[in-house]
């Protein structure tokens, strides 16, 4: 399957405000540093990583690829026919102690690729709602899921994980590195193991493809 496809100011409060966000935090309270960079209209968009933190990425429908890479940060390009319509397009990168989240929404509506490059060893989160996506040179956990279309994740040495669930609501599943095949509606398979690392991948309608 391939788819190309008011504020209003209450006076009275602004003291109260101000009292409360005057008060010193509590003894044991933990507050997290919080680092947000956005951008609006721009086909490329790049900022720095903190070694080893978790990624957690929404991303518009589209063709989709993201790419493991040794360079410490999260980039992304856009490119193809419509690319030169990027004033929509908005990146939105929030890093918190311990994590990341990235957002990308906005821009041509087809005929555009999205390539995305993260560092190689990170845990992955990855959300699509639609499209033709694939995953390679990510090494670590990963939780991918793709409502409707394509779905591909190199996942290397079947031998890494300690478990595995991939499934469809409606397509196939092709998993020859841990020598599963399935087709039609509901297709799923598990598997575990001794490696470290943990692997989901779903696919609502359409092809999921481990290689």
């Amino acid at each position: 399957m391939r788819l190309r496809l008011p504020w209003v100011l209450v006076s009275v409060l602004l003291p109260f405000a101000a009292a409360v966000s005057a008060q010193p935090a509590g003894d044991g309270s933990k507050s997290k540093s919080k680092n947000v960079t956005t951008k609006i209209g721009e086909a490329h968009f790049e900022a720095p990583l903190p070694s080893g933190v978790p990624l957690r990425l929404y991303v518009r429908s589209g063709d989709i690829r993201l790419v493991g890479a040794d360079d410490g940060k999260i980039s992304v390009d856009v490119s193809g026919k419509n690319a030169e319509k990027v004033k929509d397009l908005k990146h939105r990168l929030t890093v918190l102690d311990g994590s990341a989240e990235f957002h990308l929404s906005g821009g041509p509506k087809n005929e555009f690729q999205i390539t995305i490059r993260l560092p190689r060893n990170c845990d992955l989160f990855l959300r699509v709602p639609a499209g033709d996506v694939t995953v390679e040179g990510i090494f670590g956990d990963k939780d991918i899921e793709l409502h409707a279309g394509d779905l591909s994740i190199h996942v290397g040495s079947p031998d890494e994980y300690a478990q595995v669930d991939a499934s469809v609501s409606a397509g196939d599943v092709d998993a020859s590195p841990f020598g599963e095949s399935h087709s039609g509606l509901f297709r799923s398979f598990k598997k575990s193991g001794s490696g470290k690392y943990k692997l989901h991948a779903h696919v609502g309608a359409g092809d999921l493809t481990l290689l």
